[in-house]
């Protein structure tokens, strides 16, 4: 089931089984009351609204409703784990869901990863509408890395700094310049959060783009860390373990993020599970774009 499918679906229960308005739905998705009217109609049209909801369908918004009633989030879009790039299927989900939400020049605020970079190039080259994308972090090579150049109608505002300074007092001071304090403002203007979430493994973006070595993960995992948002390292509960690295980092305080509006989380693959869970324990997202396979398993999970 693709992403328009899904979101058909997901109108169709609310209207149909939950005896939501129009006007209920198209806030609760944050989607115009037009374009709820439209995929209504489209629903019916297509077969997915006979006399019931299509079993497949009933089935992910299942569970997406378990993982929100389980984290506490605003939304939740579930894909099909059956395909050979889960990365692209996930992105291309959020690039849609996130289309759908975008209005003209606003702010969206991005992590880097492989997964956010897929993202974004399938967002601006979908949307019709100019936005402007302001980096959370810095390391300016690896969001020009794997953005793609042919983004014409989207402004890049990067934070001009290194991810990982050489000590403590760098960093400090180089936070205290204008270049880098004009950027962190922006983000305080962002209508949406795209973040990626990394596992502690050895096909972490931290590690394949050299950001860190096998031994510093090695020291991390030993302090219970289990994953990274915005390469800022955290335990099983969501909380930030002690390491010298974050003294050293150039990025969006974690507290901050829990500030900011319609926060979503792109992230799939049994290798990320438990650092998912620990984001989201941790109320750093409000949304979870993710598929079939990890959402179950994150349902599995005992607190």
């Amino acid at each position: 089931m693709n992403y328009e499918e899904n979101l058909m679906v997901k109108i169709a229960w609310y209207y149909y089984m939950e005896n939501m308005t129009q006007q209920k739905i198209s806030d609760k998705l944050s989607i115009s009351r037009i374009r709820v009217i439209k995929l209504l109609e489209k629903a019916r049209q297509s077969g997915i609204v006979q006399f019931k909801i299509r079993a497949d369908g009933t089935r992910h918004i299942a569970v997406e409703n378990d993982l929100i009633s389980k984290y506490g989030l605003n939304d939740v879009l579930v894909v099909p784990s059956e395909t050979e790039n889960t990365n692209e299927t996930i992105a291309k989900a959020a690039a849609m869901y996130v289309s759908d939400r975008v209005t003209p020049n606003c702010f969206i605020n991005i992590g880097y990863g492989d997964t956010v970079s897929r993202t974004l190039n399938n967002l601006v080259s979908s949307t019709e509408v100019n936005i402007n994308l302001v980096s959370l972090t810095g390391g300016v090579s690896f969001y020009l890395t794997n953005t793609s150049s042919n983004i014409h109608n989207a402004n890049l505002f990067l934070l001009p700094s290194p991810l990982i300074t050489s000590s403590e007092e760098m960093a400090e001071a180089m936070k205290q310049e204008n270049s880098l304090k004009e950027i962190y403002d922006m983000t305080q203007l962002a209508a949406m959060t795209i973040v990626g979430i990394g596992g502690i493994n050895d096909t972490a973006t931290v590690i394949s783009s050299g950001i860190l070595s096998k031994n510093d993960f090695l020291l991390l995992g030993l302090q219970g860390a289990v994953g990274d948002l915005l390469s800022q390292f955290i335990d099983k509960d969501g909380n930030k373990v002690d390491n010298d690295l974050h003294n050293r980092l150039i990025s969006t305080p974690l507290d901050s993020l829990r500030d900011f509006q319609n926060v979503i989380g792109v992230a799939a693959g049994d290798e990320k599970i438990s650092a998912i869970n620990a984001v989201l324990k941790g109320g750093y997202l409000n949304i979870l774009i993710t598929d079939e396979n990890t959402a179950n398993k994150l349902l599995e999970i005992e607190d």
